[in-house]
């Protein structure tokens, strides 16, 4: 595949500076990609050079991350609707009124409040690592939901963990054997940026919002299974925080997805970036041309 020249933009959406890759011809069919935790747009430069001869590819970072406006939490009410709301603007200020959706991650809840928003803007779904059921919400996960369950109590905790070094680094590697695949600045990079000022306070309270996600899963099944979006499911089988079960799990709405598990970690693009733009090139060109 032909690498292409990335830009490297920002645009105001409801008062707030927000930064985005893009690449592509701007007639061609867009792909929204839609990062994860504490990534950013960043993480979607493997596909950007490789997927933008034949796609619009835009990479927004939410508020809060990346290159965005990063408002103190206490002026800003850092929850998935919120970020579903902004992304869904910078949509339209783009003027991207139909696209295809690529989520890791965060990206999930984000997209997935886009898409039930919207759905008429919905060509093709792609889901890395993203859950949208119990099925992927292992053992690790009790903790967090005790931190629901009673913020108070379970913060200290949380944050000791959540912004530590080791498990900023566990985010990538997981339980791969292949532990040399993985650069090292990938974590470092996303642990200075947790340590920045304010980032604690923005990431505990988004953080404490993902249960409105775990309430919402019903709902988005329930999408799922009523509007059968064309999709495509590339898993990073060694991901530490969610169950390699999650994947599967999608085909119960979605009976004709298209899934891939692969050798790779929680940020699978790490690892398999030739892998994934070749799944992903394949599923696009064949979705988009049966529409």
């Amino acid at each position: 595949m032909e690498q292409s020249s990335i830009a490297y933009r920002s645009i105001k959406v409801d008062g707030l500076n927000i930064f985005y890759r893009e690449a592509g011809p701007a007639d061609a069919p867009t792909l929204l990609m839609l990062h994860g935790f504490p990534s950013s747009s960043r993480m979607y430069d493997p596909l950007l050079a490789r997927l933008a001869q034949h796609y619009h590819l835009v990479a927004p970072d939410y508020p809060g991350f990346g290159h965005s406006d990063a408002p103190d939490a206490k002026t800003f009410t850092y929850t998935f609707d919120r970020l579903a709301g902004v992304m869904q603007d910078f949509t339209q200020t783009l003027g991207l009124n139909h696209y295809s959706l690529l989520v890791q991650d965060y990206g999930g809840p984000v997209g997935f409040r886009m898409a039930l928003a919207h759905p008429e803007r919905l060509q093709a779904l792609i889901v890395q690592n993203a859950v949208s059921h119990e099925d992927g919400l292992g053992p690790l996960w009790q903790k967090r939901r005790e931190f629901w369950a009673n913020r108070a109590a379970n913060e200290a905790g949380l944050r000791a963990s959540f912004f530590s070094l080791a498990t900023t680094r566990q985010r990538h590697v997981g339980s791969s054997p292949n532990v040399e695949n993985f650069n090292p600045d990938l974590w470092t990079d996303e642990f200075g940026f947790l340590n920045q000022p304010g980032q604690a306070d923005i990431q505990s309270d988004l953080f404490y919002d993902y249960r409105t996600n775990v309430a919402s899963y019903p709902k988005w099944q329930a999408w799922m299974r009523e509007h059968q979006p064309s999709t495509l499911v590339v898993w990073g089988k060694y991901d530490p925080s969610f169950d390699v079960a999650e994947a599967e799990a999608y085909r119960r709405d979605l009976p004709k997805a298209e899934i891939h598990v692969l050798e790779a970690g929680h940020f699978a693009l790490d690892e398999k970036p030739e892998e994934i733009a070749s799944l992903i090139d394949t599923f696009l060109n064949k979705t988009l041309k049966s529409q």
